[in-house]
């Protein structure tokens, strides 16, 4: 175990040990190869699930094991009840990472040598980076460990550590490095060690259908042409102008998978509105003599032009005067320009062009014609809240319906020494009134001024206030207000807006802009830009299929409806998809091979691809082996007749044999059941899939069920390895072995919310596992102690039923992959049974079937968690036939939730009689200090006197029949209280001359037994148990006997006056603790009284 007893860890290599051995067997017999049947599957009779493949620019890691395990547990389920099951496996190889992590590591090893020789600096945090830590002898370091600190190689390249650096965390030496320049290294390296990571894992996987992607597999490229040429004949794949986040070092779009940070980040269209510089120009600007000079303002709303009164500026802001044409200069932020100038909005293509550096100090009190407006001049002015890593760090001002403006135009005109401050003439701000101009109901036509008032804000600096202020007024003036003024006053403004954007724009007032709604860091290590791209676009979004994918959608099994919320979010923004890049490695685009198909584009439908993979590889992942197909054969006709139904190609050579058996193959696998993913995939992956199933696929091969998780923390703390607290699967394995990784893997959690892999539950799994290894070699040795013949007693009867329990709640479990709670009733609560039964037993031992039939039933439980565990424990322990995985669900009988009942009254009970005992005995310690004639209980000897009302009487009788009648069965709700008090005051109980005193009694007990109903049902309102309390606990004397170590124990009626005179001078309990049904009551005398 990882940490038992400091230094010790034979539990966790006795663990590794049995693995090793297990997966030997597995191999031998090749356990988990997938084999259609002749006939068609019957539903439930095939589970076909895969996963993402994931990218191979590294080892894979505990996220991916996470998202993965619930796949494999999956699997493993049905595999265990009978069903065919195919889990495939692939490495995703296509995109960018691989080939710029590649060409970083050639220009380090250009400019530092091979191996590279970095500063002393550098050098020293590489050493901090990547030496062993000091273990203190307790485990030897793993080799591809992360360490927590940051490295200043790191801190001096802006977060982007040396290429070198990663490749050495990996456990390269300096001559395996250098090797790596070659991105096709990659592809060989790191898929065939994910591999045996996998094996280790126990994964159970048809490894002949495995493969890698790009062109250096020959048959997946095929499959990818195909996909490719079919999509643009059904005009899903076009050539169009549009914006896309673009990375300007690696010169091509930067999709999803491209980006280091900014996964899922949009490009945020804006209308930059051009607010002339009124000559004469400043000495600043003199360089721009001659040309027409803007500042330009990036806004959201150019409806509201009418109503400016001036522009806003950063008085510390950097700026610049950029060219846009050969007339034209905007005066905004580098960045602003940088992403203009991808847009064809720069005299020099891709590259702007800077005339004069300023900052917002320059730019205050410039005069301005600014379109719209209704003041002929208006000036630019200092404010103090502009952010300039959003839009162009020029902002309009319109204080009419704008609460920031109308703060920070309150501020300059209230305050002189502000405006004396940044030299703001009176002139430029005094004259300047609000300009009413758009009909806001509840509002007016002056909302920020209003709205500012109401929340009492106080000045510009307020932001939350202020955001507040935005939220109130915003969207209601888009989505209620009215136009006062203007060609389109009367009209409302979300109908308008477009069309005075358009007039704008096309009269040359305005231009379109785009940015990235957050920053966007390109793999290459770059930010990245919006640029006006002519390239190859998927057309989702487009009405009809839109349509086809919602249907697809609303079939599917999604497990959740946060899951289902997410997709259907995605399916209404998501709109065309750049396809085509011109950098890093896959497939080229058949028509155009200039460009490459993106990493997102080429993973659409190759689920199909595992299901014929093994006929075309023949074992090989690169697809180079000499299979009897050879790549050219795959042709388009061929993909047709095999995946989308079309006829025979008559015109293959491939032979018909292999050809029919291929088509056989895809028929009985497809549709996939069960696709596994993070939900960080819906907005991308996962939907692209349901999109181009519909395209090419008929309906009933359409995509069954897709199951989403979150991410998965490690002790609480988010994953990283920046801060250390990271583990590839790899280390995770050596650490804690296969399956007690596989078990804190099920326990981390199953729901959409992030989960958690606790190190301590993967340390206990450890020892529980072991620990019951041993715990059986001891019931084998030692059968003959055991108890024979069929059960009989009542711990026997509950055990029994204990197990029927676990067998039918973990079916369930495991069939909603709900796996924690499938761990938790097939493994934490079935060991709480076995236990408590052997101590039921007490003397007379336990029974050898039940045993046996325990030892049987939690080794199937527990096979889809801890597969290796249970393969060993079911060959070497129980010497049965087969394999586990292989076995069969285990068989029970319907679970007795009477005795179940029973016996958790009788657990209950004791429990309570424990605490009445040491409550009884320090009472009667404490009275004889005080002098008090009690008699004094010693904690030897005694007998306990257990008194049971079987049955509600009186006032609670009355009540609980008031509830009954008061209480929905099927929704689990009551009447309102009013109407129960009301039925309590007519009742005869309210009739009573002392019902005021009862009354007091009778609400808390009322409200007690609602809450019971609400959670158990109508059952908990009946006016005694299901059961015979007094024989269920007469039929455990012993039991209980043993359990507060009694002398003698008896069980008595409290409506018995003979029995109650029994406890003499202790009766008096009974009045101060009166037992009521599964409630009894135990009094404790001496022995002798």
């Amino acid at each position: 175990m990882a940490s038992e007893s400091g230094k010790s860890f034979a539990r966790r290599d006795r663990l590794l040990e049995i693995e090793t051995k297990v997966r030997s067997w597995w191999d031998e017999k090749d356990v988990f190869r997938a084999e259609p049947c002749e006939k068609p599957p019957e539903p439930g009779e095939k589970f076909f699930g895969n996963f993402p493949f994931p990218y191979m620019n590294g080892f894979l890691h505990l996220g991916h094991a996470f998202s993965l395990s619930k796949l494999e547990f999956a699997a493993a389920y049905h595999r265990l009840k009978g069903t065919n099951v195919l889990l495939p496996f692939a490495f995703h190889c296509t995109g960018m990472p691989i080939k710029a992590s590649a060409d970083k590591l050639a220009r380090e090893i250009k400019q530092f040598g091979n191996p590279p020789v970095f500063s002393n600096e550098v050098e020293q945090a590489i050493h901090q980076e990547t030496e062993p830590e000091d273990n203190n002898g307790a485990a030897p370091a793993l080799p591809d460990k992360f360490k927590g600190k940051k490295s200043k190689a790191v801190s001096k390249s802006g977060g982007q550590a040396y290429q070198w650096e990663i490749m050495r965390s990996f456990g390269l030496s300096d001559s395996e490095i250098a090797e790596f320049q070659d991105p096709y290294k990659w592809l060989h390296y790191f898929p065939p060690l994910a591999m045996e990571d996998l094996k280790a894992f126990g994964l159970g996987c048809d490894w002949r259908r495995s493969f890698v992607t790009t062109d250096v597999n020959p048959f997946f490229d095929s499959f990818v042409r195909w996909q490719m040429r079919k999509l643009k004949s059904f005009g899903k794949i076009v050539k169009d102008l549009r914006y896309t986040i673009y990375s300007p070092l690696d010169g091509q779009p930067c999709a999803d998978h491209d980006r280091a940070t900014g996964e899922g980040v949009q490009p945020q269209e804006y209308t930059i509105i051009k607010m002339e510089v009124v000559p004469p120009f400043p000495p600043k600007l003199g360089p721009l003599e001659g040309k027409r000079v803007f500042l330009g303002a990036a806004t959201l709303r150019p409806e509201t032009m009418y109503g400016q009164t001036n522009a806003w500026v950063l008085p510390d802001g950097k700026y610049g005067a950029f060219e846009i044409n050969e007339t034209d200069v905007f005066i905004l932020t580098d960045r602003a320009a940088l992403n203009l100038a991808y847009q064809n909005f720069s005299k020099i293509p891709e590259k702007p062009s800077c005339l004069v550096e300023l900052t917002g100090y320059d730019l205050i009190g410039l005069p301005l014609k600014s379109p719209l407006s209704f003041n002929e001049v208006i000036y630019a002015l200092p404010m103090l809240t502009i952010l300039t890593d959003k839009g162009t760090g020029i902002v309009t001002s319109v204080p009419s319906d704008a609460p920031d403006d109308y703060m920070a135009l309150h501020d300059l005109k209230s305050k002189p020494a502000l405006r004396a401050k940044y030299g703001v003439k009176d002139e430029w701000v005094l004259p300047f009134d609000i300009v009413p101009i758009i009909n806001i109901p509840e509002f007016g036509d002056k909302a920020a001024e209003n709205v500012c008032m109401d929340l009492k804000i106080k000045s510009q600096n307020d932001k939350d206030k202020l955001a507040e202020a935005k939220r109130l007024t915003y969207l209601r003036g888009f989505t209620e207000g009215t136009m006062l003024v203007g060609e389109f006053a009367g009209r409302r403004v979300q109908e308008v807006k477009p069309l005075i954007k358009t007039k704008l724009i096309e009269t040359g007032l305005a231009i379109m802009y785009s940015e990235p709604e957050k920053r966007v860091m390109s793999r290459s290590g770059d930010e990245c830009v919006v640029a006006l791209t002519d390239q190859w676009y998927i057309t989702y979004g487009e009405p009809e299929w839109k349509k086809l994918a919602e249907e697809c959608l609303s079939n599917m099994n999604l497990y959740s409806d946060e899951t289902r919320h997410g997709f259907e979010h995605t399916l209404s923004w998501l709109n065309q998809w750049a396809c085509s890049r011109s950098f890093g490695l896959g497939t080229r685009i058949p028509w155009d091979e200039q460009f490459l198909v993106e990493s997102l584009s080429d993973s659409t439908i190759y689920m199909a691809y595992y299901t014929v993979a093994h006929l075309l590889h023949d074992g090989d992942m690169y697809g180079c082996s000499t299979s009897p197909v050879h790549p050219s054969q795959m042709t388009d006709e061929v993909w047709d007749f095999i995946i989308c139904g079309g006829p025979y190609p008559k015109s293959s050579t491939i032979p018909s044999p292999i050809l029919g058996k291929m088509k056989q193959e895809f028929e009985y696998w497809y549709p996939f059941d069960l696709r596994v993913s993070g939900k960080d995939l819906i907005q991308n992956h996962l939907t692209f899939s349901i999109y181009n199933h519909t395209a090419l696929m008929p309906k009933q091969h359409w995509p069954q069920g897709f199951r989403c998780n979150g991410h998965i923390m490690l002790n609480s703390e988010k994953m990283s390895k920046s801060t250390g607290n990271f583990r590839t699967l790899r280390q995770a394995i050596e650490e804690f072995s296969a399956d007690a990784t596989r078990f804190s893997l099920a326990d981390a959690g199953d729901g959409v919310d992030d989960a958690n892999f606790v190190f301590e539950t993967a340390n206990a799994a450890i020892l529980r596992l072991t620990k019951e290894i041993a715990w059986m070699e001891e019931v084998l040795a030692a059968e003959s102690s055991l108890r024979t013949g069929p059960p009989s007693t009542y711990a026997d009867k509950v055990f029994e039923n204990e197990m029927n329990i676990a067998v039918r709640m973990t079916g369930q479990n495991y069939q909603d992959y709900m796996f924690r709670e499938a761990l938790k009733t097939g493994f934490y609560d079935l060991q709480a049974a076995r236990d408590e039964y052997r101590f039921s037993c007490g003397s007379a031992g336990m029974n050898r079937d039940l045993v046996w039939r325990f030892m049987d039933v939690q080794t199937r439980l527990i096979t889809p968690i801890c597969p290796h565990y249970a393969e060993y424990v079911w060959r070497e322990l129980l010497e049965k036939e087969g394999f586990v995985v292989k076995a069969g669900w285990p068989t029970s009988n319907d679970p007795d939730l009477r005795l179940k009942s029973a016996n958790k009254y009788l657990q209950d009970s004791i429990a309570l009689m424990r605490k009445l005992l040491q409550k009884q005995i320090l009472g009667s310690k404490k009275a004889n200090k005080k002098g008090a004639p009690v008699t004094s209980l010693t904690e030897g000897k005694l007998k306990g006197l257990i008194y049971v009302n079987e049955q509600f009487d009186g006032w609670k009788a009355e009540c609980l029949r008031i509830l009954q009648s008061k209480f929905d069965n099927n929704t689990h709700t009551f009447a309102p209280d009013k109407d129960i008090l009301e039925a309590l005051q007519r009742s005869t109980v309210g009739q009573a001359a002392n019902f005021k005193q009862t009354q007091k009694l009778c609400m808390p007990f009322l409200r007690f037994k609602k809450d019971e109903a609400v959670a158990l049902g109508v059952q908990a309102l009946d006016l005694r148990l299901p059961f015979g309390e007094i024989e269920v606990l007469q039929e455990n004397l012993e039991l209980i006997r043993r359990q507060l170590a009694l002398e003698e124990v008896e069980v008595l009626s409290a409506s018995d006056p003979d029995a109650v005179a029994r406890a003499g001078t202790h009766a008096s309990l009974l009045n101060q603790n009166p037992p009521s049904p599964g409630n009894p009551t135990a009094i404790f005398l001496s022995r002798y009284e």
